[in-house]
């Protein structure tokens, strides 16, 4: 019987932790340094990819993901190195998905002709606002025209470009974001991510908030109207809420996100990064160190991983309850057959917050804006 990661999905998640700058909103493992010796941090990579192949044995990758910090500052060079050894270790599957994330600023030709001649696909870029003093606010580098260049470069060398965007800011109203949000699909190819602006402790965002200095955060109410627009106005373009901040065109959704929400494996490689394993039949929640050069000693050492923690039945089962109830099409009962309080789960269908077709459940448009209190009320105590 084939496992169900075969079903759903193998992808590597390499992480790059490096930034020009610290934005005030951030809360990844994201670090300035003044130089980075990017041979050495390739082989690193690799190292762990070589690693982690040898623990997997032969898989079928279907989708690599650079994050980070802005892997867009990675040298095509090291770029390839990672790819090359992700080829070595595993089959690539024939409709390979590989994305970077760029950020305007990091953008160059010579960059983007690079990294698309070694084998990078999609690019999502960072451009987080439409709008000069808001992108002021935020601590982002690039001006609106700069990040509009470097979609239309982008879009010279790859078929498939995504960008985000950041609402419900500081003092923004619901004709502000109507238009902004216009022009970023008259922009966009087939795929937007639309994040809600939140307060994320551990950043200068949430010190000011604590001191009383970030002023204008919208009301709960203007929060809720700010997404109902945005639901309204993506789906009038044919932009479908697939998951809760991720709209995309039927058909170019984002493969490797789709494999974290429906279950699927993933490597996790570089600091900070995260994995899904299944190994023997067990499967295995990964983390690996996140201060950069303790990572690299830590590689150098024998392995970058600092907690590999087995998890239970009910570990994975709400694992699949949080994830999969962000996708439109929701999740498999199976998935959460020991988890699942059915008493609640028949209040919540009454109520109109989810829904039931045969053996699939999800959250209805009614629910989506409430999944941690659906999350709460499906699990068992």
């Amino acid at each position: 019987m084939p496992e169900l990661w075969q079903e759903r999905g193998f992808g590597l998640y390499v992480h790059w932790p490096f930034c020009a700058a610290k934005c005030p909103y951030c809360d990844f493992n994201s670090h300035v340094r003044a130089e980075v010796d990017q041979s050495i941090w390739a082989d690193a990579l690799a190292a762990e990819i070589r690693r982690t192949g040898a623990k997997t044995g032969p898989r079928v990758l279907s989708s690599i993901f650079f994050g980070g910090g802005t892997p867009s500052l990675m040298e095509p060079s090291a770029v390839a190195t990672v790819l090359a050894t992700a080829r070595d270790v595993w089959d690539f599957s024939n409709d390979i998905e590989i994305t970077l994330e760029a950020n305007p600023t990091s953008v160059e030709a010579h960059r983007f002709e690079g990294y698309a001649r070694h084998g990078v696909n999609r690019v999502s870029l960072g451009i987080q606002s439409l709008n000069k003093p808001d992108l002021v606010k935020l601590g982002r580098l690039h001006s609106v025209k700069e990040a509009q260049t470097a979609f239309s470069l982008a879009r010279q060398f790859f078929e498939r470009v995504s960008f985000d965007l950041i609402y419900a800011r500081q003092n923004q109203t619901l004709d502000d974001w109507r238009h902004e949000l216009g022009t970023a699909l008259d922009m966009a190819v087939d795929h937007l991510s639309l994040y809600q602006l939140t307060i994320e402790e551990g950043t200068a965002f949430w010190d000011r908030a604590q001191r009383g200095s970030l002023k204008g955060l919208p009301t709960d109410d203007l929060g809720a109207d700010l997404y109902d627009l945005t639901q309204e106005i993506c789906e009038r373009a044919g932009f479908v809420a697939y998951e809760v901040s991720n709209h995309a065109r039927p058909g170019t959704e984002s493969r490797h996100n789709l494999l974290y929400w429906r279950g699927g494996d993933y490597a996790g490689i570089g600091p900070g990064a995260h994995g899904r394993l299944t190994l023997n039949g067990r499967r295995f929640a990964t983390e690996c160190w996140k201060q950069p050069e303790a990572w690299l000693k830590a590689v150098s050492g024998g392995s970058g991983i600092k907690i590999s923690t087995e998890l239970s039945q009910l570990d994975i089962e709400d694992e699949r309850l949080i994830m999969g109830l962000r996708l439109i099409d929701g999740l498999d009962i199976g998935d959460i057959a020991n988890l699942i309080d059915w008493p609640r789960f028949d209040r919540l269908l009454k109520d109109g917050m989810i829904w039931r077709q045969d053996n699939r459940i999800g959250a209805t448009a009614l629910g989506r804006p409430f999944l941690n209190h659906l999350i709460a009320q499906l699990a068992k105590s």
